[in-house]
Parts: C-alpha cells; sequence; structure tokens
C-alpha cells in the first residue's frame, strides 16, 4: 500500500505543477511578449510521475500600438485561453483523482488496522 501512497503523492505534485503553469498563464494571457509553459509527465521508477516544464517559444500575435517615438510592432502573449481552460479543469479532475486514491489507501490502511487490533 505504501506504494500506492507514493504514486498518488507523485500524482499531486505532478498535477500541482501543472495547475500552477495553467494558472500562470492565464495571468500573463495580457502581459506583452509573455511565452507561455507546458507541463510534460514522464514515468519515475519504481512508482510515480515527474513534471518536466518548457517554455514554448512560438510567437504570439503582434500589433501595432502608438508610443512616444510613432508607431512600433509589439509581440502579443502566446497563450491560447480556448487551450488553457480545458487542460486546466483536466488537470483538476486529474488532481482530484489523485486525493481519492489518497483517501482509499487510507480508509483501507484503517480497516485493516481495525481488523488486526
Amino acid at each position: 500500500m505504501i506504494s500506492g501512497y507514493q504514486s498518488a503523492l507523485s500524482g499531486l505534485s505532478a498535477y500541482t505543477t501543472r495547475l500552477q503553469s495553467n494558472a500562470n498563464n492565464i495571468a500573463n494571457i495580457q502581459s506583452e511578449g509573455f511565452k507561455k509553459t507546458r507541463v510534460t509527465l514522464s514515468d519515475v521508477q519504481p512508482n510515480g510521475v515527474r513534471a518536466n516544464v518548457e517554455k514554448i517559444d512560438t510567437p504570439g500575435n503582434t500589433v501595432l500600438e502608438e508610443n512616444g517615438k510613432g508607431m512600433e510592432i509589439v509581440e502579443q502573449s502566446n497563450v491560447e485561453l480556448s487551450e488553457e481552460l480545458p487542460q486546466s479543469m483536466l488537470n483538476s479532475t486529474f488532481y482530484k483523482a489523485n486525493l481519492k486514491t489518497i483517501e482509499v489507501i487510507d480508509e483501507t490502511t484503517q480497516s485493516l488496522l481495525n481488523i488486526k487490533a
């Protein structure tokens, strides 16, 4: 059962990182030149996952803005809200699934201890 805890805890950590990335991307959607991050998951032996954060350097939309020297082309953020919202909903669901796994392991352990006692 300890391996179940380890798997669920590493999942919680990984999905926390993914949710933080989503939140940071959404918070900076209006920031000029901001580059979004993406989190990929990889296996960790014996039981678990690791979150790998990488910056996505694709260019954002460009707009023409007036400044004190005249008109200037400014690159906007490359964050797409239509990608971030569904991803944050999925990541939240996966986070909750890992929490539920910990609850079930805890209840099972408690039942076993009650039987032994």
